[in-house]
């Protein structure tokens, strides 16, 4: 049976508000333009202007973006407390900790103010206000037909609006981006640059199930850490000092002790990273064919590198444990991306709502001189990026970002060149103590035999993989003496480069002499890989323009083709509030995942032979004696996570799960195998949140920790009159029946 073009714009790519499933990452000044009525009857109970207000406190002022935008924070106290996952947190956690006191793996716990740790590069920004600026924006650029010329002047006319925004304040603002560049809005921040560690659960909790477990349901970790935004004596943002004050929000979450049960609505707020629900067929194809695996075959080779040293010893696993998590979070995602690209025909579902947008565009002599060109341009982009897709993943991931050295050497350099040319005696005595000091910092946290084993597995793979006529210039020299015996290459670069050693950085400051950064190995390779990687855009250029016109065509026509509804912009690190329900799902026939977990499956998956699932010892009496306190729920479990259908990506990491009265419930931190492919194509009958059960960060606070100093400065509230849910957990699948109600 043929489905109608509207239905299967709606089924593949639409952002409505549908009465169960929400697909979506909407930006909170046009809430207001959603159908209200349909969030009512998922249960929101606040208006627009609760959510979003400029002059009012309202729910985004408890909302953080942390450091740019990796991850999301919200602040759950009058005092400035932040609440955020333990992966958001876990640089901060590994950097305050030592061989001697490992935080990590212990946990951490500030009993007072002046045992909180700061954490110096870290900061967060709160938002001011958002404004459409897409009038100013496309006014300055009419008539312009050229992309490269398109693209100077947005730069030139949202630079000016941010400058005017920033005008008399210490405010910071950026213009982004939206449809492919259709609409244009300026974000005003308010940043936050001191704020310091207070509480972290050890690994075992905050890093349950480990990569095992990674992307998975039924899930069981206490993925969350705490931290505190400090501002100065008179509430402005300041750098740390010891005469700041822990901040006073303008809005902080109430946090709710009644749980969750299946229907109930949710809200996160947050910054999502990126998604790609435009991409289009072509774009999949090339995803699934080229870029993915090469990704996750890189991924893993570097991943095996650094487990081998992290074993045998605990300074080096400090030292990599952040950036062993990074790898590998993306290189599992990798994976199932493709499976679920592959599983769920999206490239099918995609090609069909091409054939349809075509026959839409074609069928008005007007439609067809505007958009009838669209998808032929995104389709010869990429058959020209074919060829180079390759070599363009292979210089970022084996390549700039193959060994930390390689990044360190492009970075510093063009610090030593103002260093030697600097004149002014004061000038130049500054430079070299910045430079100083940034080796140091360098130095402290590489182990630098760790990283000539990346950059001898990273470069063979780049030689191997990559045609000789698209590699950088030092492989073609090196490639057939080293082939086979990458490690004597590594062991010769490392041993002569200023930027593998720090007496070696320190003798050359002393007598610096421009033959010697001609001469420098790591140097000469970092400036190849910067080489390759601008000569691909260089290379491509023709293939970018075509790209980028396409996909703004597509996307404006694809909105003309549907007046009537309301499409979402793809997520870019702004705030964004998306809205759903608990609720559970059949992964595959005859099997349903109910919405939540306990700590009974904790103890069921415990194994403490696998790093990846020990439980510690306090946790185990807490649960033999069943000590949860108020924090277990009417059966006398303790819950630990559920999941929901809110639409969330990478940046939402730390985002608030609120309930429909806007009361803390959660905290979400992953999503399931089974949508892997979401960032490309929502999936409603699979697609899920796993979230943290508040109840379980509060339990591991208090009973756990014993930080009653910090529970005590909650606003915990609790509704007499709910009622609570009867349901098995999802720590094992189940036949499928329905969930029984009181």
């Amino acid at each position: 049976m043929k489905r109608s073009i509207i239905t299967l714009i709606i089924l593949a790519f639409i952002a409505t508000v549908p009465a169960k499933a929400d697909e979506g990452m909407w930006l909170p000044m046009l809430i207001k333009r959603l159908q209200q009525r349909n969030l009512q009857e998922m249960g929101l109970q606040l208006t627009p202007e609760e959510i979003y207000s400029v002059n009012n406190s309202s729910l985004k002022d408890a909302i953080v973006s942390m450091g740019g935008g990796f991850c999301t924070g919200e602040i759950i106290s009058d005092n400035g407390l932040m609440l955020t996952n333990h992966h958001c947190g876990y640089d901060a956690i590994r950097e305050n900790s030592t061989v001697e006191n490992d935080y990590l793996t212990d946990g951490f716990w500030a009993m007072s103010y002046d045992e909180e740790k700061p954490n110096p590069g870290l900061y967060v920004s709160f938002l001011v206000r958002m404004e459409d600026v897409t009038a100013d924006v496309l006014s300055a650029i009419e008539g312009i037909e050229s992309e490269s010329e398109r693209d100077a002047a947005i730069s030139e006319i949202s630079k000016s609006l941010a400058e005017k925004a920033e005008e008399g304040t210490h405010y910071k603002a950026q213009v982004k981006s939206f449809y492919a560049g259709n609409e244009f809005y300026l974000f005003v921040y308010e940043s936050f640059p001191d704020v310091r560690l207070v509480g972290a659960p050890p690994s075992s909790v905050g890093k349950f199930g480990g990569d095992t477990d990674n992307w998975m349901w039924p899930r069981h970790t206490g993925d969350f850490s705490l931290f505190r935004v400090y501002s100065g004596p008179d509430g402005m943002p300041a750098e740390y000092s010891e005469d700041n004050i822990p901040l006073k929000p303008k809005h902080s979450l109430p946090i709710s002790l009644d749980g969750v049960e299946e229907g109930d609505f949710t809200m996160t707020f947050g910054y999502p990273g990126s998604t790609d629900r435009y991409l289009t067929s072509f774009g999949i194809e090339q995803a699934i064919t080229k870029k993915n695996p090469a990704v996750v075959e890189i991924r893993d080779a570097k991943l095996k590198a650094l487990k081998a040293d992290m074993k045998e010893s605990d300074a080096v696993r400090l030292k990599y444990a952040s950036k062993y998590a990074s790898i590998a979070n993306y290189w599992k995602y990798f994976i199932g991306q493709t499976e679920q690209l592959k599983a769920l025909d999206v490239k099918g579902k995609k090609a069909q709502l091409e054939a349809d947008f075509n026959k839409w565009a074609n069928a008005d002599p007007k439609r067809k001189e505007k958009y009838g060109n669209a998808l032929k341009l995104i389709e010869e982009a990429y058959q020209q990026t074919d060829n180079t897709i390759l070599s363009s993943t292979y210089v970022v991931e084996a390549g700039i970002l193959g060994a930390d050295a390689i990044l360190f050497a492009y970075r510093t350099n063009r610090q030593l060149q103002a260093y030697m040319e600097a004149e002014d005696r004061e000038k130049k005595d500054e430079l070299k103590e910045s430079l100083i000091a940034g080796a140091k910092e360098f130095f402290e946290e590489v182990n630098i035999s760790t990283d000539k084993k990346l950059f001898a597995v990273t470069q063979d793979m780049y030689y191997q993989n990559v045609s000789e006529d698209q590699q950088p210039q030092y492989l073609k020299e090196n490639g057939s003496k080293y082939a086979g015996k990458w490690m004597k290459f590594a062991d010769k670069t490392y041993s002569k480069s200023i930027f593998t050693d720090m007496e070696r950085m320190k003798s050359f400051l002393d007598k610096p002499k421009e033959k010697t950064l001609e001469n420098d190995p790591m140097l000469a390779v970092a400036n190849d890989l910067f080489e390759i990687y601008r000569g691909g855009s260089e290379q491509n250029a023709e293939a970018i323009d075509k790209m980028a016109r396409g996909n703004r065509l597509f996307q404006a026509g694809l909105r003309e083709m549907m007046p009537e509804k309301e499409f979402y912009p793809d997520a870019n690190s702004t705030m964004r509030a998306s809205f759903g329900n608990v609720r559970s799902y059949e992964p595959k026939d005859g099997v349903t995942y109910n919405y939540y977990t306990t700590l009974e499956g904790v103890m069921d998956k415990e194994d403490p032979e696998d790093d990846e699932f020990i439980v510690p010892d306090k946790l185990s009496e807490l649960y033999r004696e069943k000590d949860y306190g108020r924090y277990a729920d009417k059966n006398g479990t303790l819950p630990v996570n559920f999941i929901h259908t809110n639409d969330i990506t990478g940046g939402n990491s730390g985002s608030p799960v609120i309930n429909g009265k806007g009361e803390l419930i959660g905290l979400a931190f992953d999503g399931n195998w089974e949508a892997m492919s979401g960032d490309i194509n929502f999936e409603p009958s699979v697609q899920r949140t796993i979230s943290v059960d508040i109840r379980y960060v509060l339990f591991m606070m208090d009973k756990y920790a014993g930080a009653t100093n910090l529970i005590d400065e909650l606003n915990l509230v609790k509704a007499s009159n709910k009622k609570m849910i009867k349901a098995q957990p999802a720590d094992k699948p189940r036949e499928s029946e329905s969930v029984p109600t009181e």
